[in-house]
């Protein structure tokens, strides 16, 4: 390697033909906010930039199973690493792919992934927390400007004439030019900060290593360390493996501690945080592979971005590389998994059209899938650590949910994962399962409610809710926006129906008693004539009036079709700028509230009219609707205020 690193020594500063560019206005922000916020974990710029060392070595050893030349006769891939105290440089090396002056603008120059503002706009200040974002945002080889006031990158890809040298010192700019780079690969360069000198002794380095990267699949090499008497015969040290060099997903698990675990996972995710927990499996039989699956402890911030990242498991064929970000291994919905997946049995120059019709590969996704669902399990049903279960429920539960309608064959394993809030239990911390719903169901309930809203608030303060309150009858409060979608897929669980409270004609079955519901049958036929006039008066406005069964305190609500698109569902399309046909819902009211009442007694025309005008829009209003005419309503309301307030003086 000595013949590489000749060339950083005169690299501090670059060549005055050098081409000057500016960073992304992102990449100066995020560059402040490494070298700030992570400082008190400055050592993991080993472990990031050994890391892309080895994807470029991956890398090429996928591309050269179609293109044999990218080696150039060289296919024996290792990383090393080089200190030079006398120049105060540290150097990680690589003869993996190389990438060309363009991919090197694009991958160090800007920060080429969706989401880059939002993720921006996350940051709290905080500086812990911060640093916890970076790394879920694995932009990995800025880290490196955290002990170097200056980084050297030289590069070239294979089958390329000639390479690259990228020079930045942090700041807003970055110099580019060519270079002659004899060995194909990357070198990167760091000029330490003056008081980093910690990282240019050999032991510090080795430590680093071991620590972070000892299940690297390639050789990581530094350079011997030599007896005083070798030294003084002018011996020259030559290279030595450092690190153990073998997949550790391919050790059995006897042989590996929950620290190698946690750094392999730290090493494939870029993440900083330990995970919440790991599945490491061998299956063996008429298809042999093996996996190892981690859950992280966060979400990341892009997890419901479309355009985001969508899968974080890598295959490999024979421990040989073949793509990361594979979607067929892992259904969207298990997308926060992390982890590699190795199998002896497919082919080598496997590519992602193969994939999509491989009988082979839909087994091990089955078999993968069952593996994560029974780690969420096991945590569910561990009473040592329900930490750990609340935790996962409330980062990566309401993207559990979308289970419910992409996996058909697990939907009822799915379900009994899910977490809610409910009437009777609004501050479960995660939630409610379906299974303590059912057990603590009144006597003759027969259906699972639930309630849509956009919020808490908005949900438990529904006036569709009240006949239940006053039978003590749980509702499932569901707030998250797939809700709506989900609720449209699960019909029944353990054989009890679901039911929303705010669509269909209520039917409470035998939860309600005979005289109830004789008394519900007189009120709808002395209230016939009100019924008419309400609905002559509304016109188009509603699809049909009719008595209340849900209302106690409230004097109208609205209600949808019973296998028609809710209004909340509806105002959701609606945001997501979809065309929605005009739909009249119904309108209940409570012929026994004082309102109705008055309404009721209302001989003149106009006023009868205003007064049901305004019944709808306030019904509209509770289930957090928006008005079409918002000035009539205030209108109307003012002029029933001025009435009342005539009449008590």
């Amino acid at each position: 390697m000595s013949d590489e690193n000749t060339n950083t020594q005169g690299a501090a500063q670059a060549d005055t033909n050098a081409e000057k560019h500016g960073f992304q206005a992102e990449v100066k922000q995020l560059l402040q906010l490494m070298i700030h916020s992570m400082y008190s974990n400055k050592e993991v710029f080993a472990r990031e930039l050994i890391s892309n060392a080895s994807d470029a070595l991956d890398t090429l050893r996928f591309e050269g199973l179609k293109d044999d030349s990218l080696f150039e006769g060289d296919s024996d891939l290792q990383i090393w690493i080089e200190q030079d105290k006398g120049n105060r440089t540290v150097s990680i090396s690589d003869n993996g792919i190389g990438m060309t002056r363009d991919q090197v603008m694009e991958r160090i120059g800007t920060i080429a992934k969706s989401g880059t503002r939002a993720f921006l706009d996350s940051l709290s200040g905080d500086e812990k927390k911060d640093a916890k974002l970076i790394g879920q945002f694995g932009v990995g080889f800025y880290s490196a400007f955290i002990v170097a006031d200056q980084v050297v990158v030289d590069t070239r890809r294979g089958g390329e004439s000639t390479g690259v040298r990228w020079i930045s010192d942090g700041g807003g700019e970055y110099a580019l030019e060519e270079i002659d780079k004899p060995r194909r690969g990357t070198t990167v360069t760091l000029h330490l900060r003056e008081d980093e000198d910690e990282f240019l002794e050999p032991y510090r380095m080795r430590h680093l290593v071991k620590t972070y990267s000892d299940h690297i699949a390639f050789p990581i090499k530094m350079r011997e360390q030599l007896s005083e008497e070798d030294e003084k015969e002018g011996k020259e040290a030559g290279w030595e493996q450092v690190n153990r060099g073998a997949p550790l997903w391919a050790e059995p698990k006897s042989s590996l501690s929950d620290e190698d675990y946690v750094e392999f996972y730290k090493h494939t995710s870029h993440d900083f945080e330990d995970p919440l927990t790991w599945t490491h499996n061998k299956v063996e039989g008429s298809q042999e592979y093996t996996n190892l699956l981690f859950i992280p402890k966060r979400a990341p911030f892009d997890l419901f971005d479309p355009n985001g990242k969508a899968h974080g498991v890598k295959l490999y064929v024979q421990r040989v590389f073949i793509m990361d970000d594979a979607d067929k291994l892992m259904p969207r919905y298990l997308r926060f998994v992390k982890g590699v997946i190795d199998s002896n049995d497919l082919p080598l120059n496997v590519s992602r059209e193969i994939l999509q019709n491989n009988r082979l590969l839909d087994k091990i996704r089955a078999g993968s899938v069952k593996k994560v669902l029974g780690l969420i399990e096991s945590m569910a049903n561990d009473e040592d650590d329900p930490e750990k279960f609340k935790t996962f429920s409330n980062e990566f539960g309401t993207v559990l949910k979308e289970g419910i309608v992409e996996d058909y064959e697990n939907q009822a394993r799915i379900a009994k994962l899910l977490r809610f809030k409910t009437t009777t239990d609004e501050t479960a911390d995660p939630g409610v399962s379906l299974d303590e719903y059912i057990a603590r169901m009144q006597p003759g309930q027969e259906k699972i409610y639930y309630i849509t809203a956009d919020t808490l608030a908005e949900a438990k303060h529904s006036p569709h809710l009240e006949i239940f309150k006053k039978k003590n009858i749980e509702v499932l409060l569901l707030t998250d926006r797939v809700d709506e979608w989900v609720m449209a897929h699960m019909t029944e669980y353990e054989g009890k129906e679901f039911s929303s409270v705010a669509k269909g004609a209520l039917d409470l079955g035998d939860a309600e008693s005979e005289e109830e519901k004789e008394q519900q049958k007189k009120l709808e036929e002395e209230s016939k004539d009100l019924v008419e006039r309400i609905k002559e008066a509304l016109g188009e406005r509603v699809n049909e009036v009719r008595v209340t069964h849900r209302l106690t305190d409230s004097p109208a609500c609205l209600v949808a079709d019973e296998h028609g698109m809710s209004a909340h569902l509806e105002r959701i399309l609606k945001e997501a700028g979809q065309a929605m046909p005009n739909s009249a819902p119904h309108l209940e009211i409570n012929p026994t509230h004082p309102l109705v009442e008055k309404l009721a007694s209302e001989q003149g025309e106009d006023e009868f009219n205003s007064f049901s005008q305004m019944l709808f829009e306030q019904a509209v209003l509770a289930e957090g609707g928006e008005l079409e005419d918002p000035a009539s309503f205030v209108r109307r309301m003012n002029q029933m205020l001025l009435a009342v307030s005539r009449g008590a003086a």
